[in-house]
């Protein structure tokens, strides 16, 4: 049994506050890019195009997230982890709201390629701001909280999808999606600097430009980009296109495709938790490789199923596994980083892995238009077979630093 409450009792108040702003900043940041995927049938009529064109947007906005991540991940190296997130809240609310009001599909595209620059951002900032503040002792079961985050984001959005999309529609939906500035209230009155980013200030301002340092260590930033290319084919090969094939496929109504969803979040905030925590036991890559070893098996289940309880429990089920592989990350991919570009790197690696598997979903799309008829089925379940193998075997060949000391940034 994790004991979680007693977790956060051993935390000082200011790591209490640093781990929540963080864990909020990552999960509004993915409630505003899954109010999309929700949407995405909703665009679709409105705007007159094939679903393939709409996950153009989706497209987009993993594609300008490498460019956040090194313009974020720059400031926070040099200017600090706390007020870089500050901005880069505002930056991805205000495109948000943007996206409520435009006039047109490319002003759209638009409005979702700049959002995807301030999502980019956040979780390198905030990964490198909670852990460089945390303890080592538990660092895998807040990891596996973390990186849940963005389960959390995408249950919200699943809720107010079900709740209030037939009262206000996609752009209403988007106008709720600004609400996360409110969060910066929040860190600008009980989040302090990272107490690394502090201690190592005063070399930082003699030490080499920040590209100099990543080319110093290309070999493990291009493992660390590889790896972040199957595990964001993982997670957004099973959860993007998900909501329309239950809307276009099984013809279910929002509740119940909002219902299915809240489920396999349910599922997948606690394979994050639980595979992250084991870790710490069993070593990061080999709760990874489990995890995505069990996904395989899950698809019939998930995939081809008809009931809503059939569909439910095998949603659990994958989203357990999927997001079980990704609790590890945070931990796994600070501690691989070198210290003097932790605010950089881990974030950076991530999005350029976004970057390479953007277009999944608009392959996912096209293929099941043009080849299967508009039956997303198969095209979902090869995705699983090929990415979860991708994720075990790519991580297998990899290092681990499990317990690293994070308290020092150059």
């Amino acid at each position: 049994m994790i004991d979680i409450s007693g977790r956060f009792r051993r935390l000082t108040p200011a790591q209490r506050n640093t781990f929540i702003a963080c864990f909020l900043g990552w999960s509004l940041d993915a409630f505003d890019f899954f109010i999309l995927v929700f949407c995405i049938p909703a665009l679709s009529t409105h705007f007159q195009v094939h679903v393939s064109t709409i996950a153009e947007a989706v497209f987009w906005t993993l594609a300008m997230r490498p460019l956040g991540a090194i313009l974020f991940g720059m400031m926070a190296d040099r200017w600090g982890r706390r007020p870089t997130l500050i901005l880069n809240i505002i930056c991805y609310s205000f495109f948000e709201l943007a996206s409520a009001f435009a006039p047109n599909l490319q002003i759209f595209l638009i409005t979702r390629a700049l959002f995807g620059v301030g999502m980019g951002g956040e979780w390198g900032v905030g990964a490198a701001l909670a852990f460089e503040t945390l303890p080592v002792e538990g660092r895998g079961f807040f990891s596996g909280l973390l990186q849940e985050g963005y389960v959390v984001g995408y249950l919200l959005a699943a809720l107010v999808y079900g709740t209030l999309f037939s009262f206000v529609g996609w752009r209403g939906m988007f106008v709720i999606g600004a609400l996360p500035a409110v969060l910066v209230i929040f860190i600008l009155n009980k989040v302090e600097e990272s107490p690394a980013w502090v201690q190592g200030q005063v070399s930082r301002e003699h030490a080499r430009p920040i590209g100099k340092d990543i080319w110093s260590h290309a070999g493990i930033f291009a493992f660390l980009v590889v790896l972040m290319f199957a595990f964001n084919s993982f997670s957004h090969g099973t959860q993007d296109l998900y909501p329309t094939f239950l809307q276009k496929n099984l013809n279910f109504p929002p509740k119940t495709v909002s219902l299915i969803a809240v489920i396999y979040s349910i599922g997948a905030l606690l394979g994050g938790i639980c595979f992250g925590t084991w870790s710490e036991r069993i070593g990061r890559k080999r709760a990874i490789v489990i995890a995505g070893v069990l996904a395989i098996p899950v698809i019939p289940l998930w995939a081809y199923s008809h009931s809503v309880p059939m569909l439910a429990a095998g949603g659990f089920l994958m989203q357990f596994m999927v997001q079980g592989a990704w609790g590890v990350i945070p931990a796994h991919l600070n501690e691989l980083s070198p210290a003097a570009v932790r605010g950089t790197l881990p974030g950076f690696a991530y999005q350029i892995g976004n970057l390479l598997s953007s277009r999944n979903s608009v392959i996912q799309a096209r293929v099941a238009e043009f080849r299967y008829g508009g039956d997303f089925a198969p095209v979902l379940a090869w995705t699983v077979v090929i990415v979860a193998s991708l994720v075990t075997i790519i991580t297998w060949s990899g290092r681990e630093r499990s317990g690293a000391d994070l308290s020092k940034t150059t």
